[in-house]
């Protein structure tokens, strides 16, 4: 963590916001309700479930294909922001946003990428471990996107707290030049700057399915700008800037969670200790 901003009113009117969040029923004559990240219209991720005992969740949907990244502040973040409210940074990206309250942080990640199924996969780990495995299917959760993990720490003894960074398109959708770009400039000591949109969903199972019934927070940075320096610093092992933009509405958080996610986010990296 390397500073927390104050919550302030971003964004403009839905109709005219590039991203926002949306529900829709599963199926006709109800069902439960899906969670959504809209990108231009367009259905782009499906989120955790509003009741809060099921799983979390980001899963990519078929119709993620756009970035939303801005030239106008490009020059802005090639190098490391100082500060949230620097240079109109989030004034630029708010524009793309819906109406609401947003709570900035300025953090520092070190990214690894892990994908789905493999060594360091959340969803066929520590949620297994919490939940089990998918009723129905028979199997885990599946995130259909490769992703970053950043951060963990303890909450308490009986909740622990995830971060991952989600890209909005697959990582091999980047340009390699650009990749190969950033790592050369990382390896020279600069740490660029990402932004991201946020969501803090906490999600506690109802029926002990797993060996750990823990709450699970999950704080997941959705990509605004930043795809190939994430991936150029998971390549190199170095650090990244990332501006935070944490929808405050729109999480499955109350206000005295959002309010403990600075201190959360400043506390020593520490892994769930299970099986005690």
């Amino acid at each position: 963590m390397i500073k927390p901003g104050h919550a302030r009113s971003l964004g403009v009117p839905v109709p005219e916001a590039r991203l926002r969040f949306d529900t829709e029923l599963q199926a006709i004559g109800g069902g439960p309700r899906r969670r959504l990240l809209m990108v231009d219209d367009e259905p782009a991720f499906e989120l955790s479930f509003y009741c809060g005992t099921c799983p979390f969740l980001f899963r990519r949907l078929e119709t993620a294909t756009e970035k939303l990244s801005l030239e106008s502040v490009q020059q802005r973040l090639t190098g490391a922001l100082d500060d949230p409210g620097d240079g109109g940074v989030i004034e630029a990206f708010g524009a793309l946003l819906p109406e609401g309250e947003y709570l900035p942080l300025l953090l520092s990640v070190e990214p690894r990428l892990v994908v789905p199924g493999r060594d360091g996969d959340y969803f066929s780990g520590e949620q297994v471990t919490t939940w089990g495995i998918d009723q129905f299917w028979g199997l885990p959760q599946y995130p259909h996107t490769p992703y970053y993990r950043t951060f963990e720490t303890a909450v308490d003894a009986d909740a622990h707290l995830y971060e991952f960074v989600v890209p909005m398109v697959a990582p091999t959708w980047n340009e390699r030049e650009r990749v190969e770009e950033y790592v050369a400039l990382m390896e020279q000591g600069t740490v660029p700057t990402a932004v991201a949109i946020s969501t803090l969903d906490v999600c506690r199972p109802a029926i002990a399915f797993g060996d750990d019934p823990s709450a699970h927070w999950g704080l997941t940075h959705f990509l605004l700008d930043g795809h190939h320096k994430l991936e150029a610093a998971a390549a190199a092992g170095r650090p990244v800037r990332l501006l935070s933009l944490l929808a405050l509405g729109e999480s499955l958080a109350g206000a005295d969670d959002t309010a403990r996610l600075p201190a959360l986010r400043a506390q020593p990296r520490a892994a769930r200790a299970t099986g005690t």
